[in-house]
């Protein structure tokens, strides 16, 4: 498929790439993001892109690439109530003697286009600098939960947690690549265990590309712990739970401090929570688990008896961009019913801009319409960045309005709260997050 013509400033060129370029992409990933890992450990160890989705551009006279970003196709990107088309932004970096020239605006301009010409109604990124990426419409739509708990934490009973045992094993994708995955995504689809309530931004690993990475488990990447265990927890022999984990161990006067460092905590229900936190909590020589990243309302919150001793964290998550309002705003489900009209701005993406008559029933599908602001004024106005902010529901609409960012329009007439009914709808019984950095 040819590129979209997004210009370059002069000098530059696009540049599509295929898995022949991996020493390039390792080259300019590694200027862009320091590391003091060889180039030839990188290259032996399997690349998440999916090729055809990442794109460099190259500089007259200058050899290699200067500047890339790709993209992850999710196809089933959890939106409340639904899913979604996703794109999800990735490997993004310009060389240190090329920055300030326009380049990254350039890549994200092809960015939206590629994904607006597939039909991907989001763009979805981590940032790796929080203040880049809200000038380009990206909001700040979830957060996660660090914690450094204490080995032993006192966890409040579960009923049924007993009747659970646990396994502990060297994880494999051979032995447990089907069961982490099945897990995973039954818990995403249901982490109250109701049906249609699902967890908006728990992404799946969807590619080939991206399971291959992610159970490579290569030694550059462990910093000194150990390789990839995996804790299951099961019930009368079904799996019910899993925690993947890797051990650090310090021998000091005192005597032995370890530290769990936990990746994803996957758990189908309450009781399987309770047992798997309970056997992580409990692991010989150590005095420290630290989970990675962890949804703001996971069960541990409410778990622990002393959740502040556990020193909580909750940087951000996820980052949203809609490509295709309409259809954006149109495929998700609403916490409550709504009949809401919308101003929405986008100076990037100016197809974007109008204005929107959104109804939906409470849990039921949604409609939207352009309105012409003659006939139909807009109640709520906002950029798309806020937009963004509130999408998968867990920013408050209400709350971005006493930041000065949504402005309601009492309508002559019209009874108040609009913009307090319209900010329950947006909302979602559970907090979005996605259980891996991609």
């Amino acid at each position: 498929m040819a590129l979209p013509e997004i210009a370059l400033p002069a000098g530059y060129r696009w540049r599509t790439l295929t898995p022949d370029d991996q020493r390039l992409v390792t080259e300019l990933d590694t200027w862009a993001f320091p590391t003091g890992l060889a180039h030839d450990d990188i290259d032996a160890t399997p690349s998440p892109l999916t090729w055809e989705r990442a794109i460099a551009i190259e500089a007259e006279g200058s050899d290699g690439l200067v500047a890339l970003h790709a993209s992850y196709p999710f196809g089933h990107f959890p939106v409340p109530g639904a899913e979604l088309p996703t794109a999800g932004l990735t490997w993004v970096g310009v060389h240190p003697q090329h920055r300030r020239r326009g380049l990254l605006t350039a890549m994200i301009n092809l960015h939206l286009a590629r994904s607006a010409e597939r039909g991907e109604a989001l763009s979805a990124l981590f940032a790796a600098e929080a203040p880049i990426y809200g000038r380009f419409g990206y909001g700040h739509a979830a957060d996660d939960l660090r914690l450094k708990i204490p080995r032993g934490a006192a966890l409040r009973d579960v009923p049924g947690a007993e009747r659970h045992t646990v396994r502990v094993e060297v994880a494999t994708r051979e032995k447990h690549g089907e069961l982490e995955d099945r897990l995973h995504r039954a818990a995403g689809a249901a982490p109250t265990g109701v049906p249609g309530i699902n967890r908006p931004g728990w992404v799946t690993r969807e590619t080939e590309e991206l399971q291959a990475y992610w159970w490579a488990d290569a030694p550059i990447y462990r910093d000194g712990r150990e390789s990839r265990r995996i804790m299951i927890v099961e019930l009368d022999g079904e799996p019910r739970g899993y925690v993947t984990f890797r051990r650090t161990l310090n021998w000091e006067a005192a005597g032995p401090r370890g530290r769990v460092h936990a990746g994803e905590v996957v758990a189908l229900d309450a009781a399987a929570a309770r047992a798997l936190w309970g056997a992580l909590l409990d692991l010989d020589l150590t005095n420290e688990v630290a989970p990675f990243v962890l949804p703001v309302d996971d069960v541990i919150t409410h778990l622990l008896v002393n959740l502040r001793a556990a020193e909580p964290r909750t940087p951000d998550n996820v980052w949203v961009r809609l490509v295709d309002v309409a259809a954006a705003l149109a495929g998700r489900q609403y916490a409550a019913d709504v009949d809401v009209t919308l101003a929405v701005t986008d100076t990037r993406l100016p197809a974007n801009a109008g204005v929107y008559r959104l109804q939906a029933e409470a849990f039921g599908p949604a409609s939207v319409e352009r309105v012409d602001p003659e006939f139909d004024s807009p109640e709520l106005s906002l950029d798309v960045r806020e937009l963004g902010a509130a999408y998968l529901g867990g920013k408050s609409l209400a709350a971005l309005a006493a930041a000065g960012l949504v402005t309601e329009h009492p309508r002559p007439g019209q009874r108040e709260g609009v913009l307090a009914r319209a900010s329950t709808a947006f909302g979602w019984p559970v907090a979005p997050a996605s259980s891996w950095v991609f």
